[in-house]
């Protein structure tokens, strides 16, 4: 007789191998017994709502590859719904493994629902930031009842994480009013969360009611992404008691999810500099028990308005090299407005090279295959093969398009000069073709 279960960490502990672990082995290139270890661990999470019908699994965790993650979603000053199934195409088109919408105008739950049906990457949503346009209520009349009735409506939807902020308790508030920091809270969730507390005068209701939340992701496997309140805003505010005294909270939610077989990701910091960013992975990985981490960021300098997607590419290899594990894309426009389309394109590609650097240094098996590849491709002047290999590839072949070539086969960078043509006819003994 064949064990039941309802989630992919219960499947794992009872030493079942599931369709999803077997799918993540394959594009992994690892042993199906690896994954659902991992998954029994809590060091792998495999996001799969049960109602996510479109959904092609992905594995977060150690020893893969590392993700990436695309926001979009409406606000209350821009709410094109079909500029933002431009932006779900746009990430599809690159192969994201997740995409989250993160909503925060009206009624949402149509897009959400287009979203999931169409999406084979997991999709991820803040119900907090629906709560207000969903319940129709001010902010202080908002009960817990009210905030899971909306956790609810995301698992139903097919929502394969959510982010909770429920590490602000009062023991993280208290470190915070201590703090002295510049920027004080800058994660919207938190920030609502925060508010509702000094208003009503109670404990977070996603802290207090923790093992009934608990209960109703399990029913549906959906993954708690435990959401950093007080990540740092600023560089200056980075690793500072508020952000430290949430993590511990964290850790210990992370052991009671797992204790309901429900799967945890660990959400964290946020602005940091470069020399904080290793020791902050590091530190995440001890208190949260090895649970997958998922960065936003890190942007390494507060000062890189209209590139903090590159601000964000530099922190997150470095993050990644160091044990992160899924990196939320940063785009030109944070900070600064809603992204665009080609705000969007510009994210996924830095957070991509950012991933697949950080999968280099960590000795992700296959990773450094394709640079491999794309110098052989380069040795041969094989352009087809090298804009096929590109993280990129459209892109680098406009570029190279754009320029008349005086040389067959060289680009107008060298021309004549070469170097690797000169030394491939050299070698070859070419005459004639010298310079």
């Amino acid at each position: 007789m064949t064990a039941s279960y309802s989630t992919q960490m219960e499947a794992a502990k009872l030493g079942i191998i599931t369709p999803q672990m077997e799918r993540v082995a394959a594009k992994e290139g690892r042993e199906p017994e690896f994954i659902r270890a991992g998954v029994a661990a809590g060091r792998i999470a495999i996001p799969a709502n049960h109602n996510h019908a479109a959904l092609d699994p992905w594995g977060v965790g150690e020893g893969l590859s590392t993700k990436i993650n695309v926001n979009l979603g409406v606000s209350g000053d821009l709410h094109d719904y079909e500029v933002e199934m431009r932006k779900v195409d746009m990430a599809l088109s690159f192969g994201v493994e997740g995409i989250m919408d993160l909503s925060n105008c009206g009624k949402t739950s149509k897009f959400r629902r287009d979203l999931i049906a169409k999406s084979n990457a997991m999709v991820g949503t803040v119900p907090m930031y629906d709560a207000i346009g969903y319940l129709e209520k001010p902010l202080a009349s908002i009960t817990w009842e009210d905030l899971f009735e909306v956790v609810e409506a995301h698992a139903k939807d097919g929502v394969d994480f959510v982010t909770i902020h429920a590490g602000i308790n009062r023991r993280t508030v208290e470190a915070f009013m201590r703090s002295g920091r510049k920027m004080n809270i800058v994660s919207r969730g938190g920030s609502l969360l925060f508010a509702w507390m000094r208003i009503t005068g109670n404990e977070n209701p996603f802290y207090e009611h923790y093992d009934e939340l608990m209960e109703l992701l399990y029913k549906y496997d959906m993954t708690i992404s435990l959401g950093d309140a007080c990540r740092p805003g600023c560089i200056d505010d980075a690793t500072d008691a508020a952000q430290i005294q949430e993590l511990i909270e964290l850790g210990e939610l992370t052991r009671r999810a797992w204790d309901h077989n429900v799967q945890v990701m660990i959400e964290g910091p946020g602005h940091m500099a470069l020399d904080e960013v290793a020791a902050n992975m590091k530190l995440e990985k001890r208190l949260c028990h090895n649970a997958p981490f998922y960065v936003l960021g890190p942007l390494v300098t507060d000062v890189a308005a209209g590139y903090d997607h590159i601000a964000c590419a530099i922190g997150g290899a470095v993050a990644a090299a160091n044990g992160a594990d899924f990196l939320c894309y940063v785009t030109p426009a944070e900070h600064l407005r809603l992204p665009d389309v080609h705000d969007v394109h510009e994210g996924i590609v830095a957070a991509r090279i950012a991933a697949h650097a950080g999968d280099i240094a960590k000795g992700i098996p296959g990773a450094r295959e394709r640079d491999n590849k794309m110098a052989d491709a380069r040795h041969a002047f094989d352009w087809d093969e090298m804009f096929r290999l590109a993280i990129d590839g459209d892109t680098a072949r406009a570029i190279y398009e754009s320029a008349p070539k005086g040389e067959e086969g060289t680009c107008t960078m060298c021309g004549k000069m070469c170097a690797v043509k000169t030394v491939n006819d050299a070698l070859a003994d070419v005459p004639g073709n010298y310079i």
